[in-house]
């Protein structure tokens, strides 16, 4: 499958109308995204089932910012509407297929259980 672009318009959608989203948070000017974009691409052939989107940090500021993205490329996993992965760095083909793997082993009522269990954070 192609690789999608994301924004701020089509985000919400996607995440949630998927089992499980693969983003690369990237900007142009970025020797090491355009290092990893072969392999991103590639993992998106290999994994038909699964969305691959990019969000171009320079043009979705915004969405960038509500991830706090501070590094690029920056790799995060949603499964279900959770995110389960978040790693800023350039991966090699064979950790991203780890990293695929491991999302796709995941039991997500289990994960949906420890997240329910988790005291509430307040801000003061």
């Amino acid at each position: 499958m192609a690789v999608i672009e994301l924004t701020h318009a089509n985000f919400e959608a996607v995440v949630t109308e998927n089992d499980m989203v693969i983003i690369d948070f990237w900007a142009s000017w970025c020797a090491p995204c355009k290092a990893f974009a072969p392999t991103f691409e590639a993992a998106a052939e290999k994994y038909p089932g699964i969305i691959f989107g990019k969000v171009n940090t320079d043009a979705e500021q915004e969405l960038a910012g509500s991830f706090q993205i501070r590094s690029i490329p920056t790799l995060t996993v949603f499964r279900q509407q959770i995110g389960i992965f978040s790693q800023a760095g350039s991966l090699p083909a064979s950790a991203l297929d780890e990293v695929i793997q491991q999302a796709l082993a995941l039991d997500m009522d289990k994960v949906r259980a420890e997240i329910a269990d988790q005291p509430a954070v307040t801000s003061h």
